[in-house]
């Protein structure tokens, strides 16, 4: 049995945001408890599109942060955006306000703030400068690039994948939502095996149909549940605001924008995530536990092995559903 599960795009829970200017060591460790608490033992904190000041505020933080005790191990940052496309549809709740071109100079800055420990950083092929910054990140260091929010056509995605892509961020999701059935961003991110494709498993993400056809394409080897949790993962159902934008989370989990269907990330997080896709049928216990653990750290370069984490769970696989016992120390 795996020690753990690994998430490699959670924004936050519990009233507290990553990408926050106000940021403290103990909202990290306070996310990172109730992570480990529901069977996480690494994940990547993620920031998404802001403004410099405030990237300047929440990177260091987050990239300097190391957790005391049993708790989540922080894996490196994971920055999503602001190399996007500022379309609606695939911008999804990013603020277009701070959505920018590519820039090495712009990423090296960040980098810089993250005392060289940006695990991921997610952009679209398709903006300006995006493949010349993508070769200069897989050239000078080991950061993952993912695409993502995307409305790129298969020759620019397959060029990003040359320049050194190596997963496509919650695939399925940060897209148009009409799409045409032959040119769009979807079939070359599935086609091309080289690609990881990381996936919200939350039930609201895509439909039953769509994940299926994911998991056949990608699974066992290239499919990663990532949770995409949300800052207000955990809190009552009701209104809030995030990103400048109302959003609503429904009773059920759901978390959409006010008056729309547009999702605003996720609520679940990744057991619950990792137990949707087990509810599937189609992958045997020993696929999911690679899905769940061995496969992200593939992705970041990190040896999967168990001596890697001494944080382990009581992670236990019982009627085809992932459950956390009481939480133990590895001797």
């Amino acid at each position: 049995m795996i020690p753990g599960f690994i998430d490699l795009q959670v924004n936050g829970a519990a009233g507290v945001d990553f990408t926050s200017g106000d940021l403290a060591a103990s909202d990290i460790a306070k996310v990172a408890n109730l992570l480990y608490l529901r069977g996480v033992i690494g994940f990547c904190p993620t920031v998404i599109t802001t403004s410099m000041e405030r990237y300047e505020g929440c990177l260091p933080v987050l990239a300097r942060w190391r957790g005391d005790g049993p708790m989540a191990q922080n894996l490196g940052v994971h920055i999503e955006g602001p190399f996007i496309n500022p379309e609606d549809g695939p911008r999804g709740v990013h603020d277009r306000e701070f959505v920018c071109p590519a820039s090495i100079e712009v990423y090296e800055r960040l980098r810089k703030w993250c005392d060289d420990r940006v695990a991921i950083l997610t952009l679209a092929p398709e903006v300006p400068g995006a493949l010349e910054l993508i070769e200069h990140v897989t050239r000078s260091s080991k950061t993952v690039v993912s695409i993502g929010h995307t409305n790129a056509d298969a020759r620019t995605i397959h060029e990003a994948i040359d320049a050194g892509a190596t997963s496509a961020t919650h695939l399925g999701n940060g897209i148009s939502s009409t799409i045409d059935r032959f040119r769009n961003p979807l079939w070359p991110m599935l086609a091309d095996d080289r690609l990881f494709a990381m996936c919200v498993t939350d039930g609201f993400h895509q439909p039953e149909e769509m994940l299926r056809v994911f998991v056949n394409v990608k699974a066992p080897s290239h499919f990663i549940v990532t949770s995409d949790l949300m800052p207000l993962a955990g809190l009552p159902p009701g209104e809030y605001e995030v990103a400048d934008r109302a959003v609503v989370l429904e009773p059920n989990g759901w978390l959409h924008c006010k008056e729309t269907d547009q999702l605003a990330g996720s609520a679940r997080d990744m057991l619950e995530c990792m137990n949707v896709l087990a509810g599937l049928g189609s992958l045997t216990e020993s696929e999911l536990e690679g899905i769940g653990f061995h496969n992200p750290l593939s992705l970041l370069g990190i040896e999967s092995t168990s001596h890697q984490f001494d944080n382990h769970v009581d992670l236990r696989f019982v009627d085809g559903l992932f459950r956390v016992g009481d939480v133990r120390q590895q001797d």
